[in-house]
């Protein structure tokens, strides 16, 4: 990705966490997804009690989403950032010294499949916010978001197998309509589905994304949390009212 040239200065949580990101248009936004699935992986969203990591690793990370929303809700005390495009890590880098966590979180600037520079079994949590169009599939993405909108999903699940070692947790946000896709990919690298909730707009919309927890361990207990409804006045505070810009 080219050096990116305009940016805006926005937050999240209700103005709790600084956020800069490319402007609209010149590269790809943090949207509610990453949000989610923060507080799906903290235990945030009113189906599980707190969860808390001692080590978290945040695979493309971007411009550090994901990684921010660990921090912000106490569900990491550190966290490694992975993102290939220097460009977004340099922003992620900014916000971690703009929210005052420079000594909480790392970036490596490495495509996630580097195994020198992602190490194995090295994490407690592992998130993964990863592209949601496989290679030649669907319509093309504009030049400044291809990299974040395009990639393969193997990809990052092997990394996210390998760092996640026997120990781990593993989270993931990734399209509804791609589930089975997904739970398929996750089981072939022994990685069991522990815990799913799909996220629909409106009560009556069919269901826009999953958000799943996994980990390494013998199959079965896979727990269907209730669908959480973005529109609803009893949707999480998280969800009505800390959405990115």
């Amino acid at each position: 990705m080219a050096e990116i040239t305009s940016t805006t200065q926005d937050t999240l949580f209700g103005g709790r966490v600084l956020l800069a990101q490319p402007a609209k248009g010149r590269g790809y936004r943090v949207n509610v997804d990453a949000v989610l699935l923060g507080a799906f992986a903290a235990g945030a969203l009113g189906t599980i009690a707190p969860r808390h990591a001692h080590t978290a690793f945040d695979l493309g990370a971007g411009v550090g989403g994901v990684g921010l929303s660990l921090v912000h809700l106490g569900a990491a005390e550190h966290v490694t950032m992975v993102e290939i495009d220097p460009a977004l890590a340099k922003l992620a880098e900014a916000n971690a010294i703009a929210n005052g966590w420079a000594d909480r979180i790392a970036i490596v600037r490495a495509d996630v499949s580097d195994s020198s520079l992602v190490p194995a079994g090295a994490a407690d949590l592992v998130v993964c916010n990863p592209p949601y169009v496989e290679p030649g599939r669907g319509r093309l993405p504009a030049a400044s978001r291809a990299q974040a909108r395009s990639g393969s999903l193997a990809g990052f699940l092997d990394a996210a197998r390998r760092v996640a070692g026997r120990r781990a947790r593993v989270c993931v946000v990734y399209p509804a309509i791609e589930v089975t896709t997904l739970l398929l990919e996750l089981r072939a690298r022994g990685l069991e589905p522990k815990r799913l909730r799909a996220v629909h707009g409106r009560a009556h919309d069919k269901a826009r994304i999953v958000l799943v927890e996994c980990a390494a361990g013998k199959p079965g207990g896979l727990e269907i949390e209730p669908p959480l409804v973005e529109t609803s006045p009893d949707a999480p505070p998280i969800v009505l009212a800390h959405r990115p810009t």
